[in-house]
């Protein structure tokens, strides 16, 4: 169902997406949120294995800001997916998946960021606004936001 409304600021009518196309839109958000976490944790155990050796679900807990408990959940949902393992007493490690998934969050975080950079944010909100971002654009977007890069790019070349 289309439909019409009108904009308070204006009085002018505005379209209103279908029913179906705005539900496609929230249940697509949502597949997002919960992809995030998984992308948020193999990234995260990616950074600690390469930094300190080792990524232990208190050093998850006390990085993400949540208990213990819901780490321990977490990685027993990871381990299902087939993302990661873990070994009594060793921590938590990253199968082959866990690792295609890491560095694939991570490059799209990057470039999410150099487009932040590219339109004037300032460093830090870039840095933070990509941890939500990076999750829920499309590959579309993701696609468009690295050819204005290398546009870009070619463009201070010429210049």
């Amino acid at each position: 169902m289309s439909g019409k409304s009108l904009a308070p600021e204006t009085g002018q009518t505005n379209d209103l997406p279908s029913e179906s196309d705005q539900a496609q839109r929230f249940s697509k958000a949502r597949a997002a949120q919960a992809s995030a976490l998984f992308e948020d944790y193999a990234e995260l155990i990616s950074d600690l294995l390469a930094t300190e050796g080792e990524a232990r679900p208190t050093d998850i807990a006390r990085r993400l800001g949540v208990s213990h408990a819901t780490v321990i959940k977490t990685i027993t949902r990871l381990k299902k997916a087939g993302v990661a393992t873990s070994r009594p007493y060793r921590g938590i490690f990253l199968t082959e998946a866990g690792q295609a998934l890491a560095a694939r969050v991570r490059s799209r975080h990057r470039l999410v960021v150099e487009v932040l950079l590219a339109i004037g944010v300032p460093t830090e909100a870039a840095e933070a606004d990509a941890e939500g971002i990076e999750h829920y654009v499309s590959e579309t977007t993701i696609e468009a936001f690295d050819r204005f890069l290398r546009e870009r790019r070619n463009g201070r070349r010429a210049g």
